[in-house]
């Protein structure tokens, strides 16, 4: 080609690079004169509030104020951390280590109370109970205390002395001293073998040294040569992605991507595939989740779901596809921002909730069933973005009863069992515990003249009837046929205690097996009920369905579409108010 004919066109190719490089340039520094006129205003407006408000402020309240505000209108993963709060921060996030007594406390009537003794730590072996009161900590009185307040006094350095003051119910107060200790709690919170010689492992969280806590319970469980493994993921909020990716390893083979993440920062962009010689790779495998299982536990039921190596039981999940990433801060804070969505192995993001297209009342807005995409795992089955994991096999979330949770907010199946502990001394096995009809109907008579008043859905419309006919002035009208009405629906209530006596004494039987067995115990009285537990141990030993589910055969060949998942989905969102 002639040397001017090429120069003819390389010469606006140049100018349009250049074109490009100038709007770049402009836009950058677009950006940085924005970001610091910002910067300005909010430093100019802090200054004038701090000198001419009328009343003192609280300067570190007020700019605490201000940075939370703003983030609040990003997501909820994203947030400020002040020094003050940081150890705070790691307990939730990073370990729940700490030095203390290994007990949970809550207030009731300006007056602390134990909730949780957790087994093997110092008020456990101090013979502390569930219910027990605390009167004084290093002869500090502790009436009018707050939560807050009665935990920073009950914590401190490992071998340090602490002195409290308890008094259980029926007994004088007695003097106890103990010697805190490092208290760490499990993110295996239960591990062992259950019905149809299944292994069972319950991961409550996903913090430090977690997938180490599950390679020790699978190994303990394998020594039993079990027919199944049942991983627990239940009401499980997550954590950190590595241990996610970790815990698949321990049953999917070496070197297979688990989950990648994408940001708007390339820098931040990562895939993350095994890299170990998986412990069980063969056994059958169950994931159970429900709609509070959320981030990294969407990762691992996601990525095995994906893979075809588990079958997930239970309700949809969450819907957490975001991840976080803390950077320090001056004076000894952090930012926690969220900085890329994550991606399990088909290509999903199982993300719900679209912070970024909010409406205009800053509402936030949920993926629509219309921009919700068609993925494919390891063997053809279909799966979709946007709605959390969808279960190969779903379980309705049964919702306890109204009296049934008045039971329990107003504390008065927590007294029982504490009345129960004093009145049975002799240890409890949790597995066999079934309370008699007498004792439940000792529970009925202890209820006798306490508060646990309630409205039924019935009731409530009851009254929103007449709310909305007295507005009409109606109500005159209508009155002696609603005076009636209430008074039937009152009689009903009476039968409430043997209406839903099971639910009641699968509550009932689950408080007092810890009084015994602590939270080992809640579990092992709970297995006889859980219908989840009990679907995972049937599907595994029924194995041509095992085999149907994993292939996608029939039924199974698509998971969770969204047309086919409304209803359900509204039935899962139902639940998780309750």
């Amino acid at each position: 080609m002639d040397k001017r004919m090429i120069s003819k066109y390389r010469k606006p190719a140049l100018y349009a690079g250049g074109l490009a490089l100038a709007i770049s340039i402009w836009s950058f520094n677009d950006d940085l004169f924005q970001i610091s006129k910002n910067l300005d205003v909010f430093a100019s407006v802090y200054k004038e509030v701090n000198i001419n408000y009328v009343d003192d402020i609280n300067s570190a309240k007020l700019v605490k104020t201000g940075v939370d505000a703003m983030l609040e209108g990003l997501d909820p993963y994203t947030e400020f951390v002040p020094e003050s709060e940081i150890e705070d921060y790691k307990l939730h996030y990073v370990s729940t280590q700490y030095g203390g007594i290994g007990a949970s406390i809550f207030l009731r009537d300006k007056k602390v109370y134990v909730s949780d003794v957790f087994e093997g730590f110092p008020a456990q072996k101090a013979d502390i109970r569930q219910g027990d009161q605390m009167l004084k900590i290093n002869d500090i009185d502790l009436a009018g205390k707050t939560n807050d307040q009665v935990s920073q006094l009950l914590k401190g350095s490992k071998g340090a002395l602490i002195k409290l003051l308890m008094k259980r119910e029926g007994e004088a107060p007695v003097a106890k001293s103990l010697m805190r200790d490092e208290i760490k709690q499990p993110n295996v919170v239960y591990s062992g073998m259950v019905g149809g010689n299944m292994g069972y492992i319950k991961l409550n969280k996903f913090l430090e040294n977690s997938a180490e806590e599950v390679t020790t319970a699978l190994i303990a469980i394998k020594k039993n040569n079990p027919n199944g493994i049942i991983l627990d993921l239940r009401s499980n909020g997550g954590g950190i992605l590595q241990e996610a990716v970790k815990i698949v390893n321990l049953f999917v083979q070496k070197g297979v991507q688990v989950v990648s993440q994408k940001g708007k920062i390339k820098e931040k962009n990562f895939t993350y595939s095994t890299v170990a010689t998986p412990l069980e790779p063969n056994l059958p495998l169950v994931v159970l989740v429900n709609g509070r299982s959320a981030s990294a536990s969407e990762i691992v039921a996601g990525a095995l779901q994906d893979l075809d190596r588990a079958i997930i039981i239970g309700q949809r999940s969450y819907g957490k596809g975001l991840v976080q990433q803390t950077f320090n801060l001056p004076y000894n804070s952090l930012v926690k921002v969220t900085v890329a969505k994550y991606y399990v192995p088909s290509g999903r993001c199982v993300q719900e909730l679209d912070y970024t297209h909010r409406k205009d009342d800053g509402s936030v807005i949920k993926v629509a069933d219309s921009s919700i995409h068609e993925f494919k795992t390891r063997n053809g089955r279909s799966v979709y973005d946007g709605s959390g994991i969808y279960p190969d096999v779903f379980i309705k979330q049964d919702r306890f009863a109204n009296i049934t949770q008045a039971l329990v907010s107003k504390l008065l199946i927590f007294d029982y069992a504490t009345k129960y502990r004093i009145d049975h001394p002799k240890a409890v096995d949790p597995k066999t515990l079934v309370l008699t009809d007498a004792e439940y109907n000792d529970f009925i008579k202890y209820l006798d003249g306490k508060n646990y008043t309630y409205n039924t859905i019935s009731e409530k419309m009851l009254n929103s009837l007449k709310t909305e006919a007295t507005k009409e002035k109606q109500f005159s009208e209508i009155q002696t046929e609603y005076d009636a009405l209430k008074a039937k629906m009152a009689s009903s209530k009476k039968n409430d205690l043997q209406l839903h006596k099971d639910e009641i004494k699968q509550v009932l039987e689950n408080e007092i097996a810890s009084r015994y067995a602590y939270e080992k115990g809640r579990y092992e009285a709970n297995f006889k009920y859980d219908k989840e537990l009990a679907e995972a141990i049937r599907t595994m030993q029924d194995k041509p369905q095992l085999a149907s589910i994993l292939k996608g055969v029939g039924d199974y060949k698509t998971i969770g579409k969204p047309v086919l998942a409304m209803a359900v989905k509204k039935d899962d969102k139902d639940s998780d108010d309750d």
